[in-house]
């Protein structure tokens, strides 16, 4: 298992050395990873669909209680089988889309390791490990949409989408660390029983809204919705990829997972209704208001997550039932609706639906898979997504609480997506053939190969739903938290109310449909609409930060060092202030008892060569007196037995009196130009950041904090880092990570001053 999640991974650094060797044939030899894998995911059919659980774990951060555990279960099983499948023919027709450009490779590695970050968010059965993975796909988004980085247009949509995607993640960090102690585990096999003991925490409603935030977000949920259409600056295999099986399934995947948990709490029951529902009519109502191909399929993905979401909100059997069909049918009509959009792209150079028209003679391959792809969309029989529509008329009908408008929100939506799938289906290939920047021809086989066997599973599972229904069921069961006997998958239930709201669907959508060229001045107004929503809010708090920015680096980060040293102090001499009045922590006992005649001596002469290099006017004397104060240091460690410590500070004092004496006479000389009001205003910092920070140093030595780590450190460093010298020790072994991190910062350091120094020898050469 292990193998499987991070094989994407290795592969895609691989890449650059295959794509030569490969050639045109890329595509291909990269889709054996997960074709190879859904055939791995298959072997665990028997056991899941039996309602059996697999956990399989790996040790990672024992000390932290952090491991690489995975549990393969009907959801999970469920998605890694369309993350693998799906990505199978993504890489196929992602290898002839892009084939001759000069950064396929680029695609390609970036592709691959979405693919195994989303199958490690959606088999993880850690929370912190299923986060590290959930951050992992937003990184790996961001460098997707903004692949044609060339563009303003795709580095912009690919910022929007990580600042929205991160800022969630950020939220969801801190709600999924709040499950994890509030239900006593970071397991999720162990949190899903626990939902009794979660909701009765007064907490529970903070960590709901957490990690809420960051499946919203994740998911394009309302007011969040906007950064998902806008994502389609990215190449067609990415929209197709993105929308059908991953990132933006993330957050719906979560809260599926969760719902054992959460299920029960009227909180999660009215959010995600009400959200869901209110996403799905936005993105029905955006999709019948928008031109572009891409664009009518990506407000269509909002409006399957809206009504994911809402039926998960739902929480009924049934409604589940609903969401779990729903999510399949999805996942197979988006992929071939998207990659049969990008194949009409490529091969007529443009995706607007008012430059198409009358291509079902020059690509009829296309043609007629996209209809079946579409009728899907459309909820029309014998698709699967009929199956899926009327589960969800029948589900919102039964919804618990708002059942009414819930059933109304369906309808419009419904109505719209009719018409919006008339858009994508019948426009481009029907009426006459009009002129495009490019002459139609039907795509090469690596373009045609996704949609068609997406397209035909659509209708394949429609004709025979019973063939879905094992891992339907146990997908069901996973999110139910219970065990399902039976799904009832049909085409027919007889004539009911689903059914006649589904035939009104269909008529108004069609009508729609018909009048839509005559009403798209109106519709032209309504997609206006995003510009004043939270997209625009958007816009305005990104400028205020640039704003912020600019004002800051005018006043603050302006170049001058003295402004640097005086708003870190003021800083510190606030925050110190604040905590000694706020808490009246000021404690302190004077007494010099023990204090030897040798130490007065050099706290003396520190004092004295500070003040001496503050009011000097003479180089050579301030470098001096900077030298004694850094050797009266090194006496210090001497009488305190560091010797180690004052080897070190004898040789940086002694290295920088040379560097400075050699540079001194280059510098220039001291200068009064600061006036005498400015002086005093420093002293006086000087001297409030020098009280307040004795102050600190009286309290913190007279106040007890408990056991300190010094006998810790002195008892483990030799059994533990086999070290005598402990201070060598704490560097290397117990601060190792830290000690790295600096070494790391002085690396950075160094590179960036060669760079600037060969940089000017370069211009000037």
């Amino acid at each position: 298992m292990l193998v499987a999640v991070i094989a994407g991974f290795i592969l895609a650094a691989l890449v650059p050395s295959l794509t030569p060797i490969a050639g045109r044939r890329i595509g291909w030899v990269l889709a054996l990873l997960p074709a190879t894998l859904f055939g791995y995911f298959i072997g665990f059919w028997p056991e899941v669909t039996d309602g059996e659980a697999v956990l399989i774990a790996y040790p990672w951060i024992p000390s932290l209680d952090i491991s690489l555990n995975f549990l393969v279960d009907g959801l999970s099983l469920m998605f890694a089988l369309l993350i693998t499948g799906i990505g199978t023919f993504i890489l196929i027709y992602a290898g002839s889309y892009l084939e001759g450009h000069k950064d396929i490779h680029k695609l390609l590695m970036y592709l691959l390791a979405f693919m195994a970050s989303m199958l490690g968010l959606v088999l993880s059965n850690n929370l912190i490990s299923l986060f590290v993975f959930w951050e992992l796909t937003s990184i790996t988004s961001y460098l997707l949409i903004g692949f044609n980085h060339e563009q303003e247009k795709a580095r912009k949509a690919a910022l929007q989408g990580l600042f929205i995607t991160v800022g969630g993640g950020l939220a969801l960090m801190t709600g999924l660390i709040m499950l994890g102690y509030l239900g006593g585990s970071f397991e999720l096999h162990e949190l899903l029983t626990q939902g009794d003991v979660l909701q009765s925490h007064p907490l529970f409603l903070l960590m709901m809204i957490l990690i809420l935030a960051g499946t919203f977000t994740k998911s394009a949920q309302t007011p969040f919705h906007f950064w998902l259409p806008n994502a389609m600056a990215a190449p067609t295999p990415v929209s197709a990829y993105l929308h059908s099986a991953t990132m933006v399934k993330a957050g719906v995947y979560l809260m599926a997972r969760l719902q054992p948990t959460m299920a029960g709490s009227e909180a999660w029951l009215y959010a995600l209704s009400l959200f869901g529902g209110v996403t799905m009519t936005v993105g029905a109502v955006m999709a019948v208001c928008s031109t572009d191909l891409k664009r009518i399929l990506a407000y269509s993905t909002v409006m399957a997550l809206g009504t994911l979401t809402m039926l998960i909100g739902i929480g009924t059997p049934y409604a589940l039932k609903a969401a779990m069909v729903f999510l399949l049918a999805h996942a197979l009509y988006k992929g071939a609706l998207f990659m049969a959009a990008g194949t009409i792209d490529h091969e007529t150079g443009t995706k607007d639906v008012r430059e198409l028209g009358g291509l079902r003679g020059l690509m009829p391959w296309t043609a007629a898979f996209t209809w079946v792809a579409a009728l899907a969309l459309a909820g029309i029989p014998p698709l699967f997504g009929f199956i899926a529509k009327e589960l969800m008329f029948e589900a919102a009908l039964g919804a618990p609480v708002l059942s009414g408008l819930l059933a109304g929100l369906a309808l419009i939506t419904a109505v719209c997506i009719v018409a919006a799938t008339g858009l994508v289906a019948v426009r481009p290939f029907f009426g006459a053939l009009k002129p495009t920047p490019k002459k139609p021809h039907e795509a090469p086989l690596a373009m045609r190969l996704g949609f068609s066997v997406l397209a035909s599973l659509g209708l394949l599972l429609g004709l025979l739903p019973f063939l879905a229904e094992p891992l339907l069921r146990a997908a069901v069961s996973a999110v139910t938290g219970a065990p399902v006997p039976d799904l009832e998958l049909a085409l027919w239930h007889g004539i009911n109310l689903p059914l006649l709201l589904s035939l009104t669907a269909l008529i108004v959508g069609a009508l729609l449909f018909r009048q839509w060229a005559t009403l798209r001045a109106r519709l032209a107004a309504l997609a206006a609409l995003p510009g004043y929503g939270p997209e625009r809010g958007y816009d305005k708090m990104m400028d205020g930060l640039v704003r912020l920015a600019r004002w800051q680096t005018r006043v603050l980060q302006n170049g001058y060092m003295t402004n640097y040293i005086l708003t870190i102090l003021l800083t510190t001499i606030a925050l110190l202030a604040y905590a000694f009045w706020s808490r009246d922590a000021f404690v302190y006992e004077l007494s010099f008892e023990g204090v030897r005649f040798y130490e007065v001596i050099i706290s003396l002469l520190m004092l004295g060569a500070v003040v001496y290099a503050s009011a000097t006017r003479l180089r050579l004397g301030a470098v001096a007196a900077v030298g004694v104060l850094g050797f009266a240091m090194a006496m210090i460690y001497v009488f305190f037995s560091a010797p180690d410590l004052a080897i070190t500070q004898v040789l940086i004092e002694t290295l920088t009196v040379i560097l400075l004496v050699l540079v001194l006479f280059r510098l220039p000389g001291f200068q009064g130009l600061s006036s005498v009001r400015v002086r005093l205003r420093d002293a006086s910092v000087a001297g409030a950041f020098g009280i307040l920070v004795a102050m600190m140093v009286l309290t913190v030595n007279q106040s007890s904090l408990g056991g300190g780590i010094s006998d810790y450190l002195i008892a483990a460093s030799y059994p533990e880092a086999h070290g005598r010298n402990i201070v060598n020790v704490i560097l290397v072994d117990f601060r190792a990570l830290d000690t790295l991190g600096e070494i790391f910062v002085l690396a950075l350091a160094a590179i960036g001053v060669n760079a600037m120094i060969r940089f000017r020898w370069e211009d000037q050469r």
